[in-house]
């Protein structure tokens, strides 16, 4: 299977999680570092879930799913462990036209969560496109230790510096040399060169 890498704008996104156990657990602490427009469909939460809803205000229905129940969102995220209504889910997501990550089939998958790395407005993603993700594990530690600290206030300053400067090419080389001369200063410190 092939996935194209991309980043989707969540603002105006409604996403279901179905299941309240460990794996959807993990699904929600991801995406709580995106959006809290999230709402959750199990019989049982556990705890860290049940902390989660009540710290983020998160919509639940404490039910068994029924058919139908996906309607009406923009994404589904599927974490149970019966096959069988994963792949029923899965095929009503087709009828409405909903994104689904079905999490134990990955046939059953429009996208899959890669392994990411968050500071501040700077996202990483890894994937191995679910041949190995204990490697997209090890590797995002590895890259985790290569980013420079401070990097947050880096990003927020030429955030801020982008409204300033008239758009053109003096722009473009202004910017690209304070990236280039950050990245060697860090490089510097670090003992990278």
């Amino acid at each position: 299977m092939t996935y194209f890498p991309a980043f989707l704008k969540f603002d105006d996104k409604t996403i279901l999680i179905v299941g309240g156990g460990n794996i959807a657990l993990e699904k929600l602490e991801h995406l709580l570092n995106f959006s809290s427009n999230i709402t959750l469909i199990s019989k049982n939460f556990n705890e860290e879930i049940e902390s989660l809803i009540d710290k983020n205000d998160l919509k639940i229905f404490q039910k068994e799913y029924e058919k139908g129940d996906s309607k009406g969102y923009d994404i589904v995220i599927v974490a149970v462990d019966d096959f069988s209504l994963q792949e029923d889910i899965y095929f009503e997501t087709r009828e409405y036209k909903i994104l689904c990550n079905c999490v134990d089939l990955q046939q059953y998958c429009d996208f899959i969560f890669p392994s990411y790395i968050k500071r501040g407005d700077l996202t990483l993603a890894i994937s191995t496109s679910g041949s190995s993700p204990a490697f997209a594990k090890n590797f995002k530690i590895f890259l985790s230790n290569l980013i420079p600290e401070g990097v947050e206030d880096f990003l927020k300053e030429l955030k801020d510096l982008r409204s300033t400067i008239p758009k053109g090419k003096e722009r473009m080389k202004f910017f690209d040399n304070k990236v280039k001369d950050y990245i060697n200063s860090w490089e510097k410190k670090s003992g990278q060169k």
